[in-house]
């Protein structure tokens, strides 16, 4: 499916934030590893997540969908070991359900799409290998098996690749009878994710020390419990209206986002204002109002992959010259981030350099309308799309169906603040 963005000059309106794809799937998990019931409140029932239900199912908990809730009823920690588990697109559950899945005593192998099979996983291997887990992979990649029982002791594991990996362990390891110490043996990139991790464990019971994210200490023998959850809205679904308003002559406020949250991507609110666009802070909603001039800037998004395609549209049109940096692991990603937004933005008529940590982006005034590649990467179209509304031209974009992974409602909610698009076959 393609989808097709007329230019927009104005937008406006209210909308509710999408819930968040990160909390849900770890809030799933550990919901599925409980003790008793859990009842999951407003969560992202999209492609991604859906993949997670049914790792979780295949894990042995029961899993039923009510009202836009779900009711778990967990296994207890004592995980099944199904033979074969299809992820589908989901990076997100390939990489801590395997450390879930290495809890068994049998093989359990996982496998996903051909995305999913271009994804590093050896890091996580090597890791698990190194207590007492036998793993198989193509070449590092899935599809991948993996036969426990893990044991205790210290797991050493990179974390310049995907903060994910340590997240799976995290959530792994307090269920072990045997106490565990995880170290991280490089710089560490996406902390914010591990904060969020983190979060929810502790909210569900477990314990666990960090000691400055170098070594995270995990005692044996906890377990997880929780009569309710309510999942929160998504700055990162939330980043792609509130950088659309930033560009028109907008006020577009987005409801359901935390002012506490945890989500790293709330950076995105420090980008926008150094980027001098006007952002109000009101209890749980943001507004921003455009029309105002932007400049560029220069971020690092090391600690925010994902805010990358998003963060290269405002760049684009914005005064002078921007830098994308320490980005790098955005390139194994759903795909290759860097390029595909270097390929998109170079179609629509930004001079740009792609660099191997980033962007370097001349800003312009405005874009040429194009017809340009999604990747079939979510975050790729939905920033394409935010760039189209201030092209010469109608701009359209392949692959449009993958926005369903992360916020289904995008088209929907941009026809509402009154952009003119269309899903095209």
């Amino acid at each position: 499916m393609d989808l097709e963005v007329s230019p927009t000059g104005k937008l406006a309106g209210r909308i509710k934030a999408p819930p968040s794809k990160s909390y849900t799937h770890r809030v799933i998990i550990l919901a599925g590893l409980s003790k008793g019931a859990v009842r999951i409140r407003d969560p992202l029932l999209s492609a991604d997540p859906l993949a997670t239900v049914e790792a979780v199912r295949a894990a042995g908990a029961r899993i039923e969908e009510s009202q836009n809730a779900l009711r778990v009823l967990g296994n207890a920690g004592h995980v099944e070991a199904p033979e074969l588990v299809d992820v589908k697109n989901s990076g997100t559950t390939i990489r801590i359900m395997s450390s879930v899945f290495s809890l068994c005593d049998k093989r359990v192998t996982l496998t996903g799409d051909a995305s999913i099979q271009e994804r590093p996983m050896e890091p996580l291997l090597e890791a698990l290998e190194g207590v007492g887990v036998k793993t198989t992979s193509k070449d590092g990649k899935p599809p991948i098996s993996v036969k426990g029982p893990m044991r205790g002791g210290t797991i050493r594991i990179r974390g310049d690749v995907s903060s994910q990996y340590i997240s799976g362990l995290l959530i792994a390891c307090p269920l072990r009878g045997e106490d565990t110490t995880i170290e991280i043996t490089t710089e560490l990139k996406s902390k914010p994710y591990l904060d969020l991790t983190l979060d929810v464990i502790a909210d569900f019971g477990a314990k666990i020390e960090n000691e400055d994210y170098e070594r995270f200490l995990i005692r044996g023998g906890q377990s997880y419990s929780k009569g309710e959850y309510v999942v929160e809205g998504d700055y990162s679904g939330a980043a792609f209206m509130l950088g659309a308003s930033a560009l028109t002559d907008s006020a577009v406020t987005v409801t359901n986002l935390y002012n506490e949250s945890k989500q790293g991507d709330r950076y995105f609110l420090d980008i926008l204002k150094m980027m001098g666009a006007e952002v109000e802070t009101r209890k749980n909603e943001v507004t921003v109002l455009g029309g105002k001039s932007l400049r560029g800037v220069e971020v690092d998004l090391s600690q925010t992959p994902d805010l990358l395609p998003i963060t290269a549209v405002m760049c684009a049109l914005a005064k002078g010259r921007s830098i994308i940096c320490n980005v790098e692991h955005a390139r194994l990603k759903e795909c290759d981030r860097i390029s595909a937004m270097a390929k998109g933005l170079i179609s629509m008529g930004v001079k740009l350099e792609e660099r191997q940590d980033g962007l370097v982006i001349q800003g312009s005034d405005k874009l040429r309308g194009a017809k340009v590649d999604g990747f079939s990467d979510h975050r790729i179209v939905m920033a394409l799309a935010v760039a189209g509304l201030r092209a010469d031209r109608p701009t359209r974009i392949s692959g449009a169906e993958s926005v369903s992974v992360s916020y289904p409602g995008f088209l929907d909610d941009l026809r509402t603040l009154g952009s003119r698009c269309s899903a095209l076959s």
